[in-house]
């Protein structure tokens, strides 16, 4: 049989990873992936506030950080990888989607969470088969008394729109344009919320999928460990987001509130590049040539930094403070409609 998605509602929250993964809820991601009738489409909904889904800062400037979609396709294997730009030096691959095709035309569909963010061998793949609605007894006592659920709807991974097309003749690949400091129009830097938050707003994607840690209480493993393998040789990582973490540094929006639409950056108040703002920031663009488009398509360098020449200079986390900056759709930059901060 064909893999199968389902939807659900969670009943509750589950545990935190305590890792700056907690930040990006992969389930959320799978969900909206499957969704997707492009790559493209894809990462601009994962990187829209409106959708809530990225909540990462990898690099703490207290505002959220952009993830590109990089393709790679060997066969009828793909590999999506989800990546960062922490700054204009370094790279960091946030985790990345196998999508396999056998000769019997049967798709899988997997996610795996990198290392540094998750912990390791975090891998997150559909559920194979449904299940009818639960009502709860309230006059039920023992042991194991049963959660309300509604019944859940299967769809199969073939049919999912993102997966037909790219095994269309229609396909066309898509790479990202974009570095550190040159964004596409439609993106800005929204503030990052509470982790708790976050992480109740998304919860009701698990149990349309299984997984998490393999051997902990996890047996969802890697189904094509050659695709994954040549990934795995080519990641990027980054040295700023090991040093972080090794320093427990992104738990710092653990326990806050989110902040109220008045905090919001406004669409009106944009500071374009080379502007210093109000909270004393100054920002410095240049113009990206034809070759800094193409560094995001192969794979990383032997020190795993994909350099984004000619990008901008961005401050560091000490130096950010806590001020809320302003954004919007002003300041955009040329070459494939992206926009400079």
């Amino acid at each position: 049989m064909s893999a199968q998605l389902i939807f659900c509602q969670a009943e509750n929250d589950g545990p935190e990873l305590g890792l700056p993964g907690d930040n990006l809820d992969l389930y959320a991601v799978m969900s909206l992936f499957q969704k997707s009738k492009t790559i493209e489409e894809f990462e601009k909904n994962l990187n829209l506030e409106k959708t809530g889904i990225n909540n990462l800062d990898l690099n703490l400037d207290k505002k959220v950080d952009f993830i590109k979609v990089i393709t790679k396709k060997n066969g009828n294997s793909f590999t999506f990888v989800l990546q960062v730009a922490v700054n204009k030096n370094e790279n960091q691959d946030v985790a990345v989607i196998l999508v396999d095709k056998d000769k019997n035309g049967k798709v899988k569909m997997q996610i795996v969470g990198d290392e540094l963010l998750y912990g390791k061998d975090y891998v997150i793949e559909p559920v194979a088969k449904s299940s009818p609605a639960k009502t709860a007894n309230p006059a039920y006592t023992g042991d194991e008394p049963v959660q309300s659920a509604p019944a859940v709807t299967a769809v199969v991974v073939e049919t999912v729109p993102i997966v037909q097309y790219v095994y269309s003749p229609a396909y066309v690949p898509y790479y990202p344009p974009y570095y550190y400091g040159f964004y596409p129009p439609y993106f800005a830097a929204f503030t990052v919320m509470a982790v708790g938050i976050y992480r109740h707003n998304h919860y009701y994607h698990h149990h349309g999928y299984h997984g998490g840690h393999y051997h902990g209480g996890n047996n969802v493993y890697i189904n094509n460990r050659n695709n994954f393998n040549n990934y795995n040789n080519n990641r990027s990582r980054s040295n700023t987001v090991r040093d972080n973490s090794t320093n427990n540094r992104y738990n710092t929006n653990r326990g806050n509130s989110r902040p109220s639409a008045s905090t919001r950056p406004s669409a009106g108040n944009s500071n374009r590049a080379g502007n210093t703002s109000a909270s004393g920031r100054t920002r410095q663009s240049a113009s990206p040539s034809a070759g800094t488009s193409n560094l995001n398509r192969g794979s990383s360098s032997g020190s795993n930094f994909n350099r984004g020449g000619g990008a901008s200079s961005r401050p560091s986390a000490g130096q950010m403070g806590g001020g809320s900056r302003s954004m919007g759709g002003g300041g955009f930059g040329g070459g494939g409609g992206g926009r400079r901060r």
